[in-house]
């Protein structure tokens, strides 16, 4: 047990500091159960988190909010995961990368953990520019992320990646520029986006 903790913290500071060498060592071995747990945790541990926010800020501590907690956050995170594999696989198939399903899902689980970073990053948010600023900051890291997988997991392009990804963050751009950007960081913060408009 002490092992696959070790094993679960070196992988993270790899993500953090070497991605290019985590990345590029993800390997088929025909075992996906790890990623699936993987997704599985991260999204408990999102939905704990998200619990944890509720109470600060008043809200009830109900049945149902246990339930979202330890079944559907977790739950959701399995399906999200086979959902954004499958995103990969259409980036993987433009950038004339590889049309490995398993590392696809292998590098979105490894990358799992940044959802409950950013409830925690989001929750410091205390005003509109902090929202504006760690929100912007998690998005471009998701893209750097995604780039690392594409790039380096599914062996596509760099050219074409950056493409791709550029085409992604014109989209996020828009929101952040449109009158969805209130949408956007209501999800992230609330109290922290009512400052932008009162």
């Amino acid at each position: 047990m002490r092992n696959k903790k070790r094993s679960w913290l070196s992988k993270l500071l790899d993500i953090f500091f070497r991605p290019k060498y985590f990345f590029s060592k993800l390997v088929v071995d025909g075992k996906m159960e790890d990623a699936m747990l993987r997704a599985f945790i991260w999204g408990l541990i999102g939905g704990i988190i998200v619990l944890i926010l509720h109470l600060i800020r008043g809200n009830a501590f109900t049945v149902f909010s246990l339930f979202k907690t330890f079944v559907v956050f977790p739950v959701m995170a399995v399906i999200m995961l086979f959902v954004c594999a499958g995103l990969m696989m259409l980036v993987s198939e433009i950038t004339s990368g590889d049309r490995d399903w398993e590392i696809a899902v292998k590098g979105i689980a490894s990358i799992f953990f940044v959802y409950p970073l950013a409830l925690v990053l989001n929750a410091l948010a205390f005003d509109c520019r902090s929202i504006w600023l760690i929100s912007m900051l998690t998005d471009l890291y998701m893209l750097f992320l995604l780039y690392n997988i594409a790039v380096y997991c599914l062996h596509g392009k760099k050219i074409s990646v950056i493409f791709v990804l550029m085409v992604g963050a014109m989209l996020l751009a828009g929101i952040y520029l449109s009158d969805y950007r209130p949408l956007w960081f209501l999800v992230k913060n609330i109290p922290a986006t009512l400052t932008c408009f009162f």
